[in-house]
């Protein structure tokens, strides 16, 4: 079993997990309601492309990582999940950027396609508004040694992630063939 990387503060992690999920949320739904006309001298579906590779290796950590806790790779397991974690924090900026530079693009699936877009859509925005708290507290119980609390809260946090994950991708391509470009 692996050592407790960090002193437990309960009322600290609370707050500090409830302040960096609030202000996460708040930004992302502020800078989606901005859009910057600028010629950045590029397509700026560019950051699209790579929030869908950052979400497919996110998807592909997710799963090497339940492989290798069950196989009782406790090291492997958390440098595996410290490597999801980093690369959804640069999703996160890539995923401003493009609405910022982009703003929105609006579907033009008709039939079938259409309904079963906005299905995947709202479910993964709502699911992507809420996962962030589960994150870090799932994260901060297994720092802080609390691996029976962190193993519970992961059964919940990694079928969500996961979901939010491989939606993600399936939403860019989706959506990007309506892209406009130029």
């Amino acid at each position: 079993m692996l050592a407790a990387m960090m002193n437990k503060n309960d009322k600290q992690a609370r707050m500090l997990i409830g302040v960096v999920s609030f202000v996460v949320f708040a930004a992302v739904v502020f800078l989606s309601r901005v859009q910057l006309k600028v010629d950045l001298g590029f397509d700026v579906h560019i950051f699209a492309k790579i929030n869908a590779l950052i979400n497919s290796l996110v998807s592909i950590l997710l799963i090497v990582a339940l492989v290798t806790i069950k196989q009782g790779k406790q090291r492997l397991h958390r440098n595996i999940m410290f490597a999801a974690m980093s690369l959804s924090a640069l999703f996160l900026v890539s995923y401003i950027c493009h609405h910022l530079f982009a703003g929105d693009t609006k579907f033009g699936g008709t039939g079938i396609i259409r309904p079963a877009y906005y299905f995947i859509l709202i479910t993964h925005i709502f699911l992507a508004a809420i996962i962030l708290p589960f994150i870090l507290f799932t994260a901060y119980r297994a720092l802080v040694g609390e691996f029976a609390a962190h193993k519970k809260l992961a059964r919940i946090t990694w079928p969500i992630w996961f979901y939010v994950a491989v939606t993600g991708v399936i939403v860019y391509l989706m959506i990007s063939p309506y892209y406009a470009t130029g």
